[in-house]
C-alpha cells in the first residue's frame, strides 16, 4: 500500500491521517457522480476548501495535503461552473458571476479602516493595514485584471491586531473572491 502525502516526523505534528484518508476517499466517490447521488452526499468547491483536519504527531505533511485539496478543489469548481452553465446557459451564468463579483468590489471599494466590522475592542482580528492594502490588490484585479491568483488569495496572511477586522467576516469575503475566480478561468 502507497502513502498519498508524506509524512511528519513522530515528534511533530501532521493532519490527522485517518481524517484525510477518509475525506480523499469520498472525495473520490463524489467525483464519481453515480456512487455520490446513491450515497446522498454532495462534495463542492467550498466543501474541499473550508475542510479543516485534527492534527497528531506523526501525521501527513500540511503542505503537501494543502496543495492536493486545493487541485481537488479547482476539479470541482470547474464541475461545478460546467453544470451551471448546462442548467441556466452560459450568458446567465456569467451575469450570476457578474453580480457576485459586483457585491465584493462594493465591498472592497469602501474607505481604509471601513471596509469590514472590527473584531471589537479587547478580541484579536486582522490588521486592517494589511488587509486595506490586498483589498486595493483585488479592487486592481477585478476592475484592470491585475495580475493575483486564486493561490495569492487563498494563502494571504494578515498580521494579528487587537481592534482589528473580524476574521470570519474577512475569510468568507476571500471565499466569495475564490470562487468568482474559479468561476471564469
Amino acid at each position: 500500500m502507497t502513502v498519498p502525502f508524506p509524512r511528519t516526523r513522530n515528534s511533530s505534528l501532521g493532519y490527522d491521517v485517518a481524517e484525510v484518508d477518509d475525506f480523499l476517499m469520498k472525495a473520490r466517490q463524489a467525483y464519481d457522480e453515480r456512487k455520490a447521488e446513491a450515497a446522498g452526499e454532495v462534495l463542492t468547491a467550498e466543501v474541499v476548501r473550508t475542510t479543516a483536519f485534527s492534527m497528531q504527531k506523526g501525521g501527513y505533511y500540511p503542505p503537501a495535503v494543502d496543495a492536493a485539496l486545493e487541485r481537488l478543489e479547482d476539479a470541482f469548481a470547474l464541475r461545478e461552473r460546467d453544470r451551471a452553465y448546462q442548467a441556466v446557459g452560459d450568458a446567465a451564468w456569467y451575469e450570476q458571476t457578474r453580480e457576485k463579483a459586483g457585491e465584493i468590489l462594493a465591498r472592497l471599494e469602501r474607505p481604509d479602516r471601513e471596509k469590514f466590522s472590527g473584531a471589537g475592542f479587547l478580541r484579536v482580528g486582522y490588521h486592517q493595514k494589511d488587509v486595506d492594502a490586498f483589498a486595493d490588490q483585488l479592487v486592481e484585479y477585478f476592475r484592470a485584471g491585475a495580475p493575483v491568483s486564486v493561490s495569492d488569495v487563498r494563502t494571504a496572511v494578515f498580521r494579528s491586531r487587537r481592534g482589528g477586522y473580524s476574521e470570519t467576516q474577512v475569510d468568507a469575503v476571500l471565499d466569495a473572491v475564490v470562487d468568482v475566480m474559479l468561476a471564469v478561468r
